[in-house]
């Protein structure tokens, strides 16, 4: 059977959000496509795009699996450092699900993925924000003009860092970007070779409990910092099972974590191999929930696209309902 869907520009969507280090050979290296395996008569499969995150419980604790056999479902698992590349993955056919944030994936959609919102957290807006050496003459987010600032193209924090810059009388171009993968980017603070990094949790929890990294502003009254979990309108054509299956055990290893987040830390911590007090911390900023998509949900994508719009990080308007279920409340 012919897949005729139109090809993903692949060179279109990596010029927008490029930025982690995942090799062409890696995305080889991955099961094959669905529609490959359907040709071929082989069982369904699901195969997993994750950070670090709730979907870590899930690929630590084996339940995922035990749920989806039954359904002749097994599952695979490849782990992403950032959102983009996760949905790079996606745009190539070698993942069917995965969690993001909320800027992702508009780049994905400006590049003509087949992208498909199925949940969402709620808002978690202590999770990111920007650091500094704690002797850093930087103590204001004025004091970042002209200052060379590390962040992950394409990532949260990169809207993130753009509305906070306008809520102080700045312009993104007053500052001077670096777009880094988290690895490189914590180097590069360590070395000196940046002035501010603007970054997520577990890895702005890392910084500030290992490098004593000052916080200058989080997105408290900024971003709302919503993830969502995806896959490709495809694959959740063919299949709904499967798919709500994923979402009920991500509701309950999410409402495990909020009753217990002294173990949720110690768990995350071993799966993540971070000391548990970097973890303790993460944990104390996160938010609990996975809710449905909705349109009020839903209805923060449009200012994040119209943004990426304005600074020309994208070249066309985004419609993002194209992505939303199809029975949006």
């Amino acid at each position: 059977m012919s897949n005729t869907r139109k090809p993903i520009d692949r060179r279109a969507f990596l010029s927008l959000s490029a930025n982690a280090a995942i090799t062409a050979a890696t995305f080889a290296a991955m099961p094959a496509s669905f529609a490959q395996q359907a040709a071929q008569g082989q069982a369904r499969v699901l195969r997993v795009g994750n950070q670090k995150g709730y979907l870590n419980l899930l690929k630590g604790r084996g339940t995922l699996e035990k749920r989806l056999a039954p359904l002749g479902v097994s599952v695979s698992w490849t782990e992403f450092s950032a959102g983009p590349v996760q949905l790079e993955a996606l745009n190539v056919g070698s993942i069917d699900f995965g969690d993001v944030g909320e800027a992702p994936p508009i780049f994905a959609q400006a590049a003509g993925a087949p992208l498909a919102y199925v949940a969402a957290t709620p808002a978690r807006p202590k999770s990111e924000a920007v650091l500094v050496p704690a002797q850093s003459s930087i103590r204001t987010v004025a004091d970042l003009k002209g200052k060379r600032v590390a962040l992950n193209k394409g990532s949260n924090v990169h809207y993130f860092l753009v509305r906070l810059l306008r809520l102080h009388g700045l312009q993104y171009g007053d500052i001077e970007p670096a777009f880094l993968a988290p690895a490189d980017a914590r180097a590069a603070f360590e070395r000196g070779s940046i002035d501010a990094w603007v970054i997520w949790d577990p890895f702005l929890a890392a910084a500030q409990k290992s490098l004593n990294a000052r916080i200058v502003a989080d997105a408290s009254g900024v971003v709302g910092n919503r993830a969502y979990y995806f896959s490709s309108q495809r694959y959740v054509a063919k299949n709904p099972d499967v798919i709500r299956v994923v979402i009920e055990e991500i509701k309950a290893v999410d409402q495990w974590g909020k009753l217990n987040p002294d173990e949720l830390a110690s768990e995350l911590a071993r799966l993540w191999g971070l000391p548990k007090p970097v973890v303790d911390l993460a944990v104390s900023r996160q938010a609990f929930g996975t809710e449905p998509i909705t349109r009020a949900i839903i209805g923060e994508q449009p200012q994040i696209a119209d943004t990426f719009v304005e600074l020309g990080l994208i070249p066309k308007h985004v419609d993002v309902l194209k992505a939303a279920p199809p029975d949006l409340a």
